[in-house]
């Protein structure tokens, strides 16, 4: 299964035109064993690079940075993330459609590309206060950039009281929750995800910094709790979300996820995503025939 027919970031990285568009990145590109044009995928500075290039060419984003060690994002799996929200709503376009990004981070991609591809309004909620100073700073830096609204999450066991107002309507909700549910759980997948970026290399200590601060990566119970969590609160929002969605990267998990949303009288469905090797998927739901506000 290929990107979204609208993701820009189909094909291979054309890394002159990149490099000539942003030449911080031209440091890190070198040959692969192919003998093309690539980086070190498990540098942090090289991906950083390549998202800073990325930003700049696709979205016309001129000033994009995120601070040290925190969690940078593959914008290409975040971009299909996008486009397929653009097909469940039917494709609208303007400011006029609104979505909530659930823990937005320090990047802000999903607002991103959602405003950038088909100027859709955000709100953006975060909990970690370093996280939305960056993504105000990315707002305030890039005039291109407009109808974000940053709400910080005073408490982080609640994911719609809080961020939406009693009378405020969003067409959907996007969410990247927390994937694992310890710092050994953590630690292990990206110790995996490095090897696979990696193989037949010897592994350096540096190799295992990946990025992504406690907050963005874990969660009580890990991504399945989150998830059940989620669930549980949105039937309390059914009048001010359209429709609810969440990304699960666990397959396994998925039987358990829809039996729980059946059974809170939910209207499903899902939509499958690859990105290369990486297989993930998205979760939807809305309650049958709320009255919205």
């Amino acid at each position: 299964m290929p990107l979204h027919q609208r993701n820009k970031h189909k094909g291979k990285y054309d890394f002159p035109e990149l490099t000539r568009i942003h030449l911080e990145l031209k440091p890190f590109v070198t040959p692969n064993k192919f003998g093309n044009d690539s980086i070190d995928f498990s540098n942090q500075e090289a991906v950083k690079a390549l998202n800073q290039a990325l930003i700049k060419s696709y979205y016309q984003i001129d000033s994009w940075d995120i601070p040290e060690d925190y969690l940078i994002p593959p914008i290409p799996g975040r971009g299909d993330y996008i486009h397929h929200l653009a097909d469940l709503l039917g494709e609208p376009m303007g400011s006029e459609t609104k979505i909530l990004d659930i823990g937005t981070g320090s990047s802000l991609i999903y607002p991103i590309i959602g405003n950038r591809d088909y100027g859709w309004s955000f709100i953006a909620s975060e909990i970690d206060p370093t996280s939305i100073e960056n993504a105000q700073t990315i707002i305030d830096e890039n005039k291109k950039l407009k109808h974000i609204d940053l709400r910080f999450q005073k408490n982080s066991r609640d994911i719609f009281l809080g961020v939406l107002k009693s009378n405020e309507y969003v067409d959907a909700c996007i969410c990247n929750p927390p994937f694992h549910a310890s710092v050994e759980e953590a630690q292990k997948g990206t110790l995996r995800k490095v090897r696979n970026l990696n193989k037949g290399k010897k592994l350096k200590k540096v190799d295992l910094n990946f990025g992504g601060v406690s907050n963005e990566l874990i969660t009580d119970g890990g991504e399945k709790q989150f998830i059940f969590n989620m669930i549980k609160q949105s039937k309390r929002f059914a009048k001010n979300v359209g429709w609810f969605t969440t990304l699960v990267s666990k397959e396994s998990i998925v039987p358990a996820i829809l039996s729980s949303l059946r059974a809170n009288g939910a209207k499903t469905k899902i939509i499958e995503m690859e990105n290369g090797n990486k297989k993930s998927r998205i979760v939807c739901w809305k309650f049958k025939s709320p009255n919205q506000i």
